[in-house]
């Protein structure tokens, strides 16, 4: 045994040599090979804002483990890295610093690409995109222009946030208490044209699909179904009093509906203009209009506003017993769901009941619960649930679920109604009124109509991205960039100025992975049908709904398009836990961030990553701890003292005999195959590398043990149990194993060397561990043979030394002898 050894190893050297070979070697590029079984594994790209933070470093730790794995299983691993690099966040930036978004978001692409090189991820770098790139973003424009020949892209009218002022439309995130972001200067709604994808036309598929995607975590799922939001219920329609036209209504719970006492009306609705015209209440409503579109631009969907309201002074009619129902203009009803009309019954539903105990208004219960009896003076809540109507017609006495299928059933006989499903999906705004993002290809021209940019003159790239002084303003600023001509007639004609929304980007990228380079289409069809679906994908739960919606919604788009087979872009998913340090998630805000730079440099990246792996499982919050990085510093170098202080036993070419073993190198052999089982388990199973780590560490235990204390060890043992260790902890720490790997006289890399596999009749227990129980108490444990009969079992309990001094001189009046288990002594 060798000494004479270094106590720590030097990772700075050893890590930038193995990735400079790595790198040379191309030991990471991967191409469509249908000999052999693919797997894709993909971390969602990241935004490149300057630098990579712990929740990066974990996310990409957990992705390269499971692609180095997959790797030494055989598979042809596609494990790509590119950047989400288009958005507000850059330009934003750019304009504080008084540089140009592309300047900003390069320099930054080059910093970030150094420090994940520098984390040792095995990524095929030759597949690395940026979505800012003309190269990518002509494709995506190609793909706007077929989807509009096929109607699923439309133009409409839709509300924004405007700034007189900076003459500019502003994201909801830059309105900052009512005001602009920038100028400081109030922040007014405003409408304009804006493009849609109409998702909704998928949203049956898209709701269905979850039910197969039995790789995902149910909460995505769940949350899924919920932000499609399938309705099924009762269309109807409410004639307004003097006048020919009708509000359209849509509930779920018809069996309320003899409850009607009032009207809600979103401020956005059509009708509105109408019913207030020439009314003593015009100019109350339309204050009250302009003050709820303002505070709605303040706040988000979820924002819980004060229920306020107006009266219109008209009413309508409800179809069922013909009530005057007097109709109000409502800030908690939105256009963008339903109808933008919602029936108010205040006894059910608890909304109605707080908005019609401030204006006054009643309140009559319809649907009773079995053991109750609601009066509208007694109610301090409404009664949402389910019950037997009253004061309902011809529908009293009937339960709810009955009788909600009985009143559609009326409306539609008298054709006043039918039966009807809504989603609370809506089709996807992809406008942007900004600068940095891909244009949206398109010319409107007076004769023409909308046009799309031909095929070949594509891309419609960004201007000034060329130049060093180059002009970022929002494109409806730049008259160099707007004015053209007709693609059709000829004549002078305008741009569209709308950028797309970032998620178009994210929404197709990992299809565009599978051929990066193809610059005659936006994919190979050959490639992408080897390499999709996306095996696995990694990344933060935030991501739920939006852009893996999105990215389900796009492949059934290129799917239609005839340019990909698959139906669902990702077969599994991974939803990592956050980086928790203090109590809270770590952000340069709460001061609590950890650079992973000084920890790399202090530590080196093995290190690191094996902390983020080992600190919980990946699913779960990862609380930081200084104390666990050390600790993951001290059995690396544990390790490595141990292997080059016993490289001799790696000269023979001897293999392990188990027949020829005795029984302590029969018990380090096992302990080697059991490790091998739980590591593999753990990983297949879960990804929970944190109990296979801690299974090579009572492994590495055990082998120090079998070092210090036994003087018989067969060296082909010691051997396999060594190379063993760096075979399991490759995935985890790569650099650290392909030094050792070589320094043990390996001539092939490790990371060309297949995982190992668990001989099951190494993992066989030869003895089994026997509970000795006197009256249900636990008195000894006592190693036996496998083939022990009961009998034995019994004589070896009552002749145990520990035993007899509890029986004394007292008689077993039974003895139960659990097989396998204990043996439990009554006296």
């Amino acid at each position: 045994m060798n000494t004479n050894l270094p106590n720590r190893y030097d990772f700075k050297t050893i890590e930038t040599k193995w990735q400079q070979r790595w790198q040379h070697e191309q030991t990471n590029k991967v191409s469509a090979d249908t000999e052999k079984k693919k797997y894709y594994v993909l971390e969602m790209f990241p935004y490149p804002s300057g630098r990579i933070h712990m929740g990066h470093v974990r996310n990409y730790s957990i992705g390269d483990v499971i692609a180095r794995y997959k790797r030494m299983q055989g598979f042809n691993v596609l494990h790509p890295m590119g950047w989400d690099a288009f958005g507000l966040p850059a330009e934003n930036a750019a304009l504080k610093r008084g540089i140009h978004p592309a300047d900003w978001t390069y320099d930054n692409i080059a910093y970030m690409r150094k420090q994940l090189k520098a984390m040792g991820l095995s990524y095929d770098w030759d597949r690395e995109i940026a979505t800012c790139r003309p190269e990518y973003y002509r494709w995506e424009q190609l793909l706007f222009i077929k989807l509009l020949e096929k109607g699923l892209v439309y133009r409409k009218e839709t509300t924004v946030n405007w700034c007189d002022d900076c003459a500019t439309v502003l994201a909801r995130e830059q309105v900052i208490d009512g005001c602009c972001w920038r100028c400081d200067q109030q922040v007014l709604p405003k409408t304009m044209y804006g493009w849609f994808l109409k998702i909704t036309d998928y949203a049956d598929e898209l709701l269905d699909g979850l039910d197969k995607l039995t790789g995902w975590p149910e909460k995505v799922r769940t949350m899924q179904r919920n932000w499609i939001g399938k309705s099924q219920g009762l269309a109807c329609d409410f004639q307004i009093e003097n006048s020919d036209k009708k509000i359209k209504i849509f509930t779920t719970r018809p069996d309320t509906i003899f409850g009607v006492t009032f009207m809600s009306l979103a401020v956005e609705h059509p009708l509105v203009d109408e019913l207030i015209n020439g009314t003593p209440q015009e100019q109350e409503v339309r204050d009250f209009i302009r003050q709820t579109k303002i505070e709605k631009q303040r706040n988000t969907l979820d924002d819980e506003l004060d229920k306020k309201g107006a009266f219109t002074g008209k009413y309508c009619i409800n179809p069922f017993n013909g009530e005057r129902v007097p109709v109000y203009v409502a800030n908690f009803v939105l256009m963008e769901y339903g109808t933008g009309a919602v029936m108010a019954v205040p006894a059910h539903d608890q909304r109605d009941f707080d908005f019609a105990k401030k204006y006054m208004l009643p309140i009559r219960p319809v649907v009773q619960p079995n053991d109750l009896l609601l009066s509208a003076d007694d109610m301090e809540a409404a009664w949402e649930d389910n019950g037997v109507l009253a004061e309902s017609g011809d529908f009293s006495g009937m339960e709810s679920t009955a009788a909600k299928k009985a009143i559609i059933h009326h409306a539609e006989k008298m054709g006043f109604g039918k039966p009807h499903v809504t989603y609370r999906l809506r089709d996807w705004g992809i406008s942007r009124q900004r600068y940095w993002g891909a244009p949206i290809p398109v010319i409107h021209c007076d004769d023409c109509g909308t046009v799309g940019v031909p095929q070949e003159q594509l891309p419609v790239t960004l201007p000034g991205t060329d130049a060093a002084d180059g002009n970022n303003a929002p494109l409806h600023q730049q008259e160099s960039f707007y004015k053209t001509t007709c693609p059709k007639c000829g004549k002078p004609a305008q741009r569209e100025t709308d950028t797309m929304d970032t998620f178009v980007e994210s929404s197709w990228y990992f299809i565009r992975f599978t051929s990066p380079r193809k610059t005659d289409a936006p994919l190979d069809k050959t490639a992408a049908e080897y390499w999709l679906s996306v095996d696995q994908y990694i990344g933060g739960v935030e991501h739920a709904i939006l852009h893996l919606l999105y990215a389900r919604f796009f492949t059934k788009l290129l799917r239609d398009l005839g340019l990909l087979t698959v139906d669902e872009p990702f077969s599994n998913l991974l939803t990592q836990g956050m980086v928790i340090k203090d109590g809270s998630k770590m952000s340069k805000s709460k001061g609590n961030v950890v650079d992973p730079n000084d920890l790399i440099t202090q530590y080196g990246a093995d290190t690191v990553r094996l902390f983020s792996l080992f600190a919980a499982p990946p699913e779960r919050d990862l609380e930081w701890n200084a104390q666990g990085v050390e600790g993951a510093s001290r059995f690396l170098n544990r390790v490595y003292r141990l292997i080059l202080a016993n490289t001799a036993c790696f000269s023979g070419n001897d293999t392990v005999e188990m027949a020829r073993l005795d029984s302590n190198n029969r018990q380090l052999y096992r302990k080697i195959h059991q490790t091998i089982q739980r590591v593999t388990g753990s990983i297949e199973t879960n990804f929970h590398f944190n109990t296979a780590i801690s299974a090579v560490m009572e492994l590495v235990n055990d082998i120090s043990s079998a070092i210090n204390h036994q003087d018989s060890l067969d060296n082909a043992v010691l051997k396999e149990a060594l190379q063993t260790v760096l075979l399991l902890l490759f995935p985890m720490t790569p650099h650290f194993c392909e030094e050792l790997w070589e320094q043990t006289g390996h001539a092939e890399n490790i990371s060309t060397a297949r995982w190992p596999e668990c001989n099951p009749s190494a993992i066989q227990e030869e003895e089994l561990t026997i509970v000795i129980q006197v009256n249900g108490k636990v008195r000894n444990r006592l190693q036996v043979q496998l083939d022990i009969s009961d009998d034995q079992l019994q004589e070896l309990a009552l002749a145990d030394e520990r035993v007899n001094k509890f029986l004394g001189d007292k008689k077993p009046k039974k003895i139960i002898v659990v097989k396998r288990k204990l043996v439990n002594i009554v006296v």
